[in-house]
């Protein structure tokens, strides 16, 4: 009957046999490209000056090239077209160069007759050649002189500003000179269509008449921020109308500077204005720039349409809400800015194309964030505040909920800030309340966009032509063109979580922060915020479980519930009744969620909660009766043993593991509180051993267990019996190392197989170590003879019966012995030795090994394979 092999098997054969034959294949291409290049034959050397072409024998190819045609003259390559045009620019900039340099240096020279004439006609020369050269088809020549046409038209009018008009206002007449300039140049690029040159340079003069007109008039700000807007606004329109990439580039970049600079100038107005009337002024400067870059928006590109809209709908904030944000105080002059993005959200009825309402929208967006993030800070001081009560634990109740925090924070600065939270958290609340309408009315701005026809050469290559839409709310992925990109949208159930969740979390902090502006007496806020726990969790509890995309409502409760839990606890360490009170009703609330709730992960985060506010429960007992830290020790070992006992009765429940853990590091806690007693030191960690102990009777605990409970065992008669001061330890250890080995053979006996570290190791360790570490202390040479003899038979009989155990437990302690046996002698010597040879035989050292590196790894994998053979 023939076998078949499990599928993880059969499967894992595949795959090995075909990496093999992959790198069989790969072996084989390599030769055969070898052999290829072998049989070719050598390129054969041409005489100086003989040409094959011209005598009709065909050109060497390149291997694998089609073969040409007996005869085939090869074209010769013409110059690079980018070394043309590096000579072309250093030619005009040389030319550039000598007239700026006639223009300053030999221009006093001569005469306003030369002068004028030299400029005339050098000025007139470099306008006129490019035409002629564009007939015959030197564009790139024209292009360099036309270059210098416009740094001799600038030079000219410096020329006569300098002479002809020198009492004249630099500033206005710049202005006019840029005017007419720009004019010039326009008209000089629609003559010469072919051109590159000209009309981008007429679009950036054409960005300084009205601002060097406001400049030179002494105008105000204002008056300077709607020459800067209409500067902008031309921009627009000849960005979307004009002719040539380089144009509409150029005005896209001079349209969104000097845009940029008229919003900055109106915002800057309307925040310092004195009252409504005086933000009146600078809100008709914004709503214009909102109604410049909305019509932009209407007739942009997709990613140009967005743009304008947010720049509209954060002008139209501006604009409107600095008007009643001026008559309001500093700190609710947010209130009126947050009213107002939140009223941009009913763009969505406006009837603006797509783009242009997602950009309206995204400054919405832009805005709220802005709110949210002017109020979380306060919110983060509420929430850490507390933490300075560490260093003043049970100092007594302070009168207000602001005193118990410590901040410095201006809350009266900050009313507004619960209101901020407060409206926002109602938004996103009333969204995932009323999820179907809010889908029904934002539907058209999420339409299927128009997609291109895939083309003859994609549709025969099998290329998919258009990007695949999932069905509204279906919540799949769609693939971009061609399957280069991969996105994911978000599905409706996942965002309508997460506005669930952002109104939960921005609900409970706009709850924290109105006690804190309304500073509440301390015993209010400590109970509020533990009632706000509770509610926490009882959501945490009720949402567990819930479908995809939901979750994230359960999962923010329970993060808040935590995190409230520490902010509450810290905030309760100012009383002791407080404390107590916060403490024990935190370890109930926690407890009863984790009976309650269904879900694993939830559970295991509540049962671990618990069993923390419950060890400090613990180490407010030993504090309430004036114990020192190490006197208070074992009464925190008290929840440590029910973790163990609440581990016994859940089993393999995935809850008892946590929980365990939790007890452990409890354990832990208590073992560095009597650190500095070295009897309550012994004690505990004789407790924590029985603890291990208790947890090593379940199987599937015992490997680590019980290792950690003989360990702790050990550990603490060790520090038993150096805090007595016992001399000759071996009166102790012995006995229980003579019936331990005994024990441990008779188990080797019975199981072969059995580790010689479980069978041999608690015994040898028992006496060998506490041995070892006070024949450090010892003066004399019994103990260390002995010791060292006795290590020296341990290690013989690992090595003559592959015990791991003895030979390394052996071999250790023999080592150490004998480095403290010699240690003097080596501090000796080091002494008499000049400074330099230790460097140098360290250096001699890492060079030998260096040599014979790969030598002594092979020694040391031996090693290691024969010691891990070894039982």
């Amino acid at each position: 009957m023939e076998h078949v092999p499990p599928p993880a098997e059969e499967l894992a054969r595949l795959d090995r046999e075909l990496a093999e034959l992959d790198a069989r294949r790969a072996q084989l291409l390599t030769r055969r490209a070898w052999l290829l290049a072998a049989l070719r034959p050598p390129a054969p050397t041409a005489a100086p000056g003989w040409n094959p072409s011209a005598w009709g024998a065909p050109p060497p190819g390149r291997p694998g090239a089609p073969a040409q045609p007996w005869g085939y003259v090869p074209k010769q390559p013409s110059a690079p077209r980018s070394a043309q045009n590096v000579l072309l620019t250093l030619g005009g900039l040389l030319l550039a160069v000598a007239a700026i340099a006639f223009t300053l240096v030999s221009w006093g020279s001569m005469g306003i007759g030369g002068r004028s004439a030299v400029l005339a006609a050098v000025t007139l020369g470099a306008l006129i050649a490019p035409a002629v050269l564009l007939r015959r088809g030197l564009a790139a020549t024209a292009e360099a002189l036309a270059a210098l046409a416009l740094v001799l038209t600038l030079l000219d009018v410096y020329a006569v500003h300098a002479v002809a008009a020198p009492d004249t206002d630099g500033l206005g007449f710049t202005a006019v000179a840029s005017a007419v300039l720009a004019l010039v140049w326009t008209a000089y690029g629609l003559a010469l269509g072919k051109l590159r040159l000209p009309l981008p340079a007429a679009v950036v003069l054409a960005q300084w008449p009205l601002l060097f007109w406001a400049w030179a008039a002494g105008a105000p700000a204002l008056v300077v921020g709607w020459a800067l807007l209409a500067t902008a606004v031309l921009d627009g329109v000849i960005a979307l109308r004009g002719k040539g990439s380089g144009v509409r580039v150029t005005a896209c970049v001079g349209g969104a500077a000097m845009g940029f600079s008229a919003l900055m100038v109106g915002l800057a107005l309307s925040t310092t204005a004195s009252g409504p009337l005086g933000a009146a002024a600078p809100g008709a400067l914004l709503l214009a720039a909102a109604a410049a870059a909305l019509a932009g928006a209407w007739r942009a590109p997709n990613g140009f349409a967005r743009t304008g809209g947010g720049v509209a709908g954060l002008a139209a904030v501006a604009a409107v809400g600095g008007v009643p944000a001026a008559a309001l105080p500093d700190g609710w002059r947010v209130l009126a800015y947050l009213l107002c993005g939140l009223a941009l959200a009913g763009v969505v009825r406006a009837g603006l194309p797509r783009d242009a309402a997602r950009g309206v929208l995204a400054a919405s967006g832009a805005v709220v964030a802005g709110a949210l993030v002017w109020a979380l800070p306060s919110l983060a001081s509420v929430l850490l505040g507390p933490v300075t009560l560490l260093s003043d634990v049970w100092a007594g109740s302070p009168e207000g909920f602001r005193s118990a925090l410590g901040s410095t924070l201006p809350w009266s600065e900050l009313a507004a800030a619960p209101v901020v939270l407060t409206l926002v958290a109602g938004l996103l609340g009333s969204a995932y309340r009323w999820w179907p309408s809010v889908v029904r009315i934002a539907a058209p701005l999420g339409a299927r966009e128009e997609t291109p026809k895939p083309d003859a050469a994609s549709a025969a290559a099998g290329t998919p032509g258009a990007a695949w839409t999932a069905p509204p709310g279906a919540g799949a992925p769609w693939y971009a063109v061609g399957g280069v990109g991969v996105r994911r949208r978000p599905s409706g159930a996942a965002l309508r979580g997460a506005a669930g969740a952002g109104a939960l979390a921005l609900g409970w902090g706009a709850l924290l922060l109105a006690g804190v502006v309304l500073d509440v007496p301390y015993a209010v806020a400590v109970a509020g915020e533990t009632v706000l726990v509770g509610g926490l969790l009882a959501l945490a509890v009720r949402g567990a479980g819930s479908v995809r995309g939901a979750s994230a409502v359960p999962v923010t409760a329970l993060v808040g519930a935590v995190s409230g839990a520490v902010s509450v606890g810290l905030l309760s360490l100012a009383s002791e009744g407080a404390a107590y009170v916060v403490f024990g009703a935190l370890a109930v609330l926690f407890a009863g969620a984790a009976v309650r709730v269904g879900a694993e992960v939830p559970r295991a985060v509540f049962a671990v909660a618990s069993a923390v506010w419950s060890t400090v429960l613990t180490g407010f007992a030993g504090r309430s009766l004036d114990l020192d830290p190490h006197e208070a020790a074992p009464l925190v070992l008290l929840v440590p043993a029910l973790t163990v006992l609440l581990g016994a009765r859940l089993r393999r429940n995935p809850v008892a593991l946590p929980v365990e853990l939790t007890g452990a590091l409890g354990a832990l806690v208590a073992v560095g509180l009597a650190v500095s007693d070295a009897p309550f030191l012994a004690l505990v960690l004789a407790l924590c051993g029985v603890l291990a102990a208790g947890a090593a009777v379940r199987p599937e605990r015992r490997p680590v267990a019980g290792c950690l409970a003989a360990a702790l065992f050990v550990l603490a008669t060790w520090v038993r019996l150096a805090a007595s001061e016992v001399s000759f330890p071996e009166a102790y250890t012995l006995p229980v190392t003579v019936p331990a080995l005994v024990v441990g053979a008779l188990r080797r006996r019975r199981d072969p197989e059995a580790s010689s570290w479980t069978a041999y190791g608690p015994g040898l360790a028992a006496t060998l170590l506490p041995s070892l570490a006070v024949a450090w202390t010892d003066t004399d040479w019994l103990r260390p003879l002995l010791l060292g003899v006795a290590a020296l038979v341990i290690t013989l009989l690992g090595a003559r019966y592959r015990l791991q155990a003895l030979l390394v437990l052996g071999g250790v302690v023999l080592a150490l012995d004998g480095l403290h046996e010699l240690a003097p002698y080596v501090a000796q010597v080091a002494g008499a030795l000049p400074r330099w040879l230790p460097p140098a035989l360290a250096g001699l050292l890492l060079l030998v090994v260096g040599a014979t590196y790969e030598q002594r790894l092979r020694d040391a994998r031996r090693l290691k394979d024969a010691v891990g053979r070894m039982r």
